[in-house]
């Protein structure tokens, strides 16, 4: 095997719970290598570098082995290197502090309304509403 089609192998390597969410997210241009968004049909090669954005965080990795067949989680390390930068793993430690902080414990589950506001929040459309020229 030489090539595997880029949706199968984000559901393979457990980036994506479904293969269908994967080639969505192709689609709506969060895949890309160099800087080009993938197609679902296109394909990766070993040694092959892409990077996914989920949310406010753009993670990196590079292929070291193909696999059309889901794998276990513990396996996927020795077909995936995660090569996500450093600044982006902190965007992730803020937004999980930011998180904790929320809600005041006690004070129980949230609220439509909350649950609302949340996922506004963490869209990635929220990030793409927001003029970050005007702040200085």
């Amino acid at each position: 095997m030489a090539e595997v089609r880029v949706d199968k192998y984000l559901w393979a390597m457990r980036i994506y719970k479904t293969r269908s969410i994967a080639a969505d997210a192709c689609k709506n241009g969060r895949i890309t290598m160099n800087g080009v968004q993938l197609k679902p049909s296109r394909t990766f090669k070993i040694g092959d570098r892409f990077s996914v954005r989920k949310g406010p965080i753009t993670y990196s990795y590079r292929v070291l082995q193909l696999s059309e067949n889901r794998l276990g989680a513990k396996l996927v390390p020795d077909y995936m290197q995660d090569i996500t930068a450093p600044d982006q793993l902190e965007l992730l430690e803020l937004a999980r502090m930011a998180g904790q902080t929320g809600r005041d414990r006690g004070t129980g589950r949230p609220t439509k309304k909350d649950r609302r506001e949340i996922e506004t929040f963490m869209s990635d459309s929220y990030l793409d509403e927001i003029d970050w020229d005007d702040e200085e």
